[in-house]
């Protein structure tokens, strides 16, 4: 790398010069997961509302009940396979899922059966593979590593995050929609790629490098015995049950007021990219000096602020421009400033819970908040509250989102003291 090219890598990401060759494998390795992701989301996206909004609690009830097999059998694997071998293994797997796909959509067999399949798929594999690399992350690097760098670093996510939909768009016409799936295996083989390559760059000694240990629903046990644990799957239950109510409010508008199918697909592909670009920007230029200047507490407090501003906003005026600009805003300083934040908080626990623990939280909570907020919608709107009765009742969970904000920013501290 040239000296202009380091120095202007070293003010956009305040890498150190012995950071630099790892910041931007961690770059390439979240550039290219979640480019691989975003091919396919749009596609997800408009199969679920095919498959009929009435129908997506059940849905996201399948998705939890994947989540209850998926996380023990990779607490299993963590706990018995050294870090450089687990993590290949878990993309791999996921890869040979998306083959079995690409080939159920090329041979047309139970086209209805397999939409519904791989919308659960897909809700599963998201959640799961950006888990395992922000724990990867917060075992790369120290509390203090993690304020400069996972800004940065998460750019990567958001920059692949645009490329996916620009891909999707300029290739489905070319080869079609079940040859997108190849496609995304292939990036997420280089993916598993660059966690091998950032295990041979890692020299913080040889217990980093091997197996975590302990059993399989470990996970589980450490958040039930940590008040700090505790509040992180608090934390996930107030994030993920307001983004849910929001989720449909748009899928039922979108459904009621775009008809056509690829209308559909186009406008979730916009929104993608709207949220993309914001979040990139921010990333790249202001996360980072967020976490530094203005601190943890102001990182960790700013969505749950717009979240109840958000719900606010759409109970007042329930279209579908305010509820998916909300969406966008909301998703946008999530990804942008929330979520490097929050993957600062698990530099300070010990190993196993950044692997077991924070895969229990990352995906059997999260999506155990879509399945509670998912049928709280369906109640709500039996009982003809509409749209905004249910942004009205949600509104809450942000007031709480914001408390728990606050105790996190306090432990963090502490528990970072004491390391």
């Amino acid at each position: 790398m040239s000296e202009p090219a380091r120095g202007l890598l070293g003010r956009l990401s305040l890498a150190r010069p012995e950071e630099r060759g790892a910041v931007l494998w961690s770059f390439a390795y979240f550039f290219t997961l979640l480019c691989g992701y975003y091919l396919v989301r749009p596609v997800r996206e408009e199969m679920g509302i095919r498959g009929g909004v009435e129908n997506l609690p059940w849905a996201f009830t399948g998705t939890f009940l994947a989540m209850l097999v998926a996380v023990p059998l990779y607490s299993w694997l963590v706990a018995r396979v050294p870090r450089a071998r687990a993590i290949p293994v878990v993309y791999r797997f996921f890869l040979l899922n998306l083959v079995a796909f690409w080939l159920l959509l090329r041979a047309g067999v139970a086209r209805e059966q397999v939409a519904r399949a791989f919308f659960v798929w897909v809700s599963v594999y998201n959640l799961f593979v950006v888990s395992v690399f922000w724990s990867y992350m917060a075992d790369l690097w120290t509390s203090e590593q993690g304020k400069r760098l996972f800004g940065f670093i998460a750019g990567g996510g958001s920059l692949g995050a645009l490329c996916g939909p620009v891909l999707a768009v300029g290739l489905v016409g070319t080869v079609g929609v079940a040859n997108l799936l190849l496609v995304s295996a292939l990036l997420l083989e280089v993916a598993a790629r660059c966690a091998g390559r950032l295990s041979r760059w890692a020299t913080r000694g040889r217990a980093a490098a091997e197996a975590v240990g302990g059993g399989s629903l470990a996970g589980f046990a450490a958040v039930a015995r940590s008040p700090y644990l505790l509040a992180l799957a608090a934390q996930t239950l107030c994030f993920t049950a307001s983004a849910t109510i929001i989720y449909f409010q748009q899928a039922r508008l979108v459904s009621d007021l775009v008809r056509d199918p690829a209308a559909r697909t186009r406008l979730f592909a916009a929104v993608d990219l709207a949220v993309n670009l914001g979040a990139l920007a921010l990333q790249s230029l202001a996360t980072g000096r967020i976490l530094a200047l203005l601190g943890l507490g102001f990182a960790l407090a700013v969505h749950p602020v717009i979240a109840a501003g958000g719900l606010v906003a759409t109970a007042a005026w329930p279209g579908l421009l305010v509820v998916t600009s909300v969406q966008a805003l909301r998703r946008t300083v999530h990804f942008a400033v929330e979520r490097p934040a929050r993957e600062v908080l698990f530099t300070v626990v010990v190993r196993e819970e950044k692997y077991k623990a924070k895969s229990f939280i990352d995906t059997v909570v999260y999506r155990g908040g879509d399945v509670l907020s998912a049928w709280g919608w369906r109640a709500l709107s039996g009982l003809g509250l509409g749209l905004t009765g249910a942004a009205l009742a949600a509104t809450p969970l942000a007031v709480a989102w914001l408390l728990v904000a606050r105790y996190l920013r306090r432990r963090h501290a502490a528990l970072e003291v004491a390391r």
